[in-house]
């Protein structure tokens, strides 16, 4: 397997596209014939003359906002799969909401991401990513099951019981975010209990900057960042040896102007765009509201794909926090549900790399309930714990902002 992984990666770029839009159009046909949410999008598309990414312009960009609304016409999956919704393996619930298939065999390949961070057989994976609802846990064990690594399925939370399995049962990778590795290997060294098995880690759900990079090697468990969302599976993925992220063969990237579907040159910061060759839940020109830009330098490795600066940022108001998707529509569902509030602001930042949530309330007539219920109200449609702060009126700013992101990664 590595061997193919390595063989895929390093072929010509030029072959790699040919073969790319060769699967595409297969995919392409079986939408037209087989998938009720794409027959109306692709019925001026010719598939045989999709031959390369100027041709995959024709092909009119689905923006992950607009996701909603496509499941609601036609529930669950907006129609957009290949095969009946009742034949995948799973169906998770995203924030928004935002429902997703799952399926068997390393679905949403993330094997290849955890190849390139140094896992094989053998290994003993301790994953971290929430296993509720939500599919980051499965997406991470079926990629570590895949390569033949065995999974201790740590979920979220419980931060004591989890230090305790570590220390019994000594994994040697950790998949998760990479702040709660943090606090796991600082309060491992705190309480005098070893946690040091874990050598390597694979990180996603949020940004890792330099500094908490070091942090984590300084602690013994360097690591490498994937970058995949529930929907296309993995997108792109770090390596030891080069900057930036490799995308991913399963994956077709594009680099838009915010808002647009202007392709921008190499090198300029826009929105990914991505089509994946997944052949029983495919998406066409997917913009996935997340900033990034191409890197221009050959990689030193070998490896040929596009490589990407990583998350660079959201392209609109919509947030991850913790791992999680927060959408301006969710923050408008809080503010409509309690009669007295004129103006709410959720304000994200970070505090030694943690991510820290607060809500701004503006009040008509406050009272000592109204912080318990936002709290509340919060934790319910976000699935997220949020300090509240009731501020006077004409406090929070007439910008149009629902959601002020003021963190920094230095």
């Amino acid at each position: 397997m590595e061997k193919e992984n390595l063989d895929l990666e390093r072929r010509p770029a030029e072959e790699r596209e040919n073969d790319q839009f060769n699967e595409l159009r297969i995919l392409l046909n079986s939408a037209k014939k087989h998938s009720e949410g794409w027959k109306p999008v692709l019925s001026e598309i010719i598939p045989g003359e999709i031959l390369n990414k100027k041709d995959l312009q024709k092909i009119p960009i689905t923006r992950k906002s607009e996701l909603s609304e496509l499941q609601n016409k036609i529930p669950p999956l907006g129609g957009l799969t290949i095969k009946p919704v009742n034949h995948f393996k799973n169906l998770f619930v995203s924030p928004g909401p935002i429902y997703d298939p799952g399926g068997s065999n390393d679905f949403w390949r993330m094997s290849r991401a955890m190849k390139a961070a140094g896992f094989i057989e053998g290994d003993i994976v301790y994953n971290t990513f929430s296993y509720h609802l939500t599919p980051a846990g499965e997406m991470m064990e079926q990629g570590a099951n895949y390569i033949g690594a065995c999974v201790i399925s740590g979920g979220i939370g419980n931060t004591e019981q989890q230090i305790q399995a570590i220390n019994k049962l000594k994994p040697n990778r950790y998949v998760g975010t990479p702040s709660f590795l943090k606090t796991i290997l600082e309060k491992g060294k705190e309480s005098n209990i070893d946690v040091s098995s874990m050598k390597t880690g694979l990180v996603g759900g949020e940004a890792c900057p330099p500094s908490l990079k070091t942090i984590l090697s300084e602690l013994g468990c360097p690591v490498l960042q994937s970058y995949g969302t529930a929907d296309l599976g993995l997108v792109a993925y770090e390596t030891w040896e080069n900057e930036g992220m490799f995308c991913d063969e399963g994956v077709i990237i594009e680099i838009v102007r915010p808002g647009s579907d202007v392709v921008l040159s190499d090198g300029e910061v826009g929105e990914l765009v991505v089509t994946n060759l997944n052949h029983e839940y495919p998406l066409f020109r997917f913009a996935t509201g997340d900033l990034s830009a191409v890197i221009k330098q050959d990689s030193v490795c070998g490896r040929t794909a596009m490589r990407i600066k990583g998350w660079m940022g959201r392209a609109d108001q919509t947030t991850k926090v913790r791992g999680m998707f927060v959408r301006p529509e969710q923050i408008a569902k809080i503010s409509n549900k309690i009669k007295n509030v004129s103006k709410l602001r959720l304000v994200v930042g970070n505090v030694d790399h943690k991510d820290t949530i607060k809500i701004l309330v503006e009040a008509q007539n406050i009272d000592n309930e109204l912080e318990k219920i936002i709290i509340e109200e919060a934790k319910a449609e976000l699935k997220l714990r949020a300090e509240v702060e009731i501020v006077s009126k004409d406090t929070i700013p007439n910008d149009g902002l629902v959601i002020e992101d003021t963190r920094t990664y230095e």
